[in-house]
């Protein structure tokens, strides 16, 4: 009676333990291979088909309003010039007005010290930045702009009008060389492959260096202006993440 008392006690302990605390859970998680980052530039350079000009007057007279009018008249005559060259009014635009007091600062004292600065009058400069379509004209532009009365002159500034090709063209070269890339790094530390996580991207859509400021006068003007487009180039740079696998 009282084996079979303690095999009922056993059964009825046993039925009062939860099966989930009896069974065993097991979770796997995969190790997390090395994950490699890459900054990848690729170029490609083709001919430049725009081109912009930056060109101005700088006027000075004894007051602000003759240093204005002056500025005003110049501006106008290099203007029409412009459009008579043939640039559309689109592609010509004021970049920058500006009206300044000059003073002498080299005068001394006779005893030798610095004297006052001497007001000597005003200085105005009108600037506008020219979009040129035809690259061959350059050169004879810039001497138009002198005959017309230009004072200042920068550029030129050659670049492409419509990049996106070459862009699309430097992806694709950028990208093909982060692949290779990430396939050495994998082999080389023993992982089967790299997969792609992320792609990040900056481009420069054929943007040449700024240019080298000029300053011209009718006097210089004798001989036409040469002038070499060369080749400019759109970059795409690529950040590109892989994790290589086992």
């Amino acid at each position: 009676m009282k084996l079979a008392a303690f095999a009922l006690c056993t059964a009825a302990l046993g039925a009062a333990i939860p099966v989930a605390a009896m069974a065993q859970t097991s979770v796997n998680i995969a190790d997390q291979g090395p994950v490699v980052t890459l900054n990848v530039t690729e170029s490609v350079e083709a001919a430049p088909d725009v081109v912009n000009v930056g060109t101005g007057v700088e006027t000075r007279a004894p007051t602000a309003k003759q240093a204005m009018a002056d500025n005003a008249q110049q501006m106008t005559a290099l203007i029409a010039a412009l459009s008579k060259a043939g640039i559309a009014k689109k592609d010509i635009q004021t970049s920058g007005v500006r009206l300044n007091a000059q003073f002498d600062y080299s005068p001394r004292n006779p005893d030798g010290t610095q004297a006052p600065p001497k007001f000597i009058g005003y200085e105005a400069s009108n600037q506008l930045s020219v979009t040129l379509r035809d690259v061959k004209k350059v050169g004879d532009l810039l001497d138009r702009m002198v005959e017309a009365g230009a004072t200042t002159i920068s550029g030129p500034n050659f670049a492409i009008d419509d990049p996106a090709p070459l862009l699309v063209q430097a992806r694709g070269a950028a990208l093909k060389s982060a692949r290779a890339q990430a396939d050495f790094y994998a082999q080389a530390a023993g992982y089967r492959s790299a997969r792609l996580l992320s792609i990040s991207e900056s481009n420069s859509g054929g943007n040449p260096p700024m240019p080298m400021m000029v300053r011209s006068f009718k006097a210089d003007a004798a001989a036409s202006t040469p002038i070499e487009p060369g080749q400019v180039s759109a970059s795409v740079t690529l950040t590109v993440q892989y994790a290589l696998e086992k």
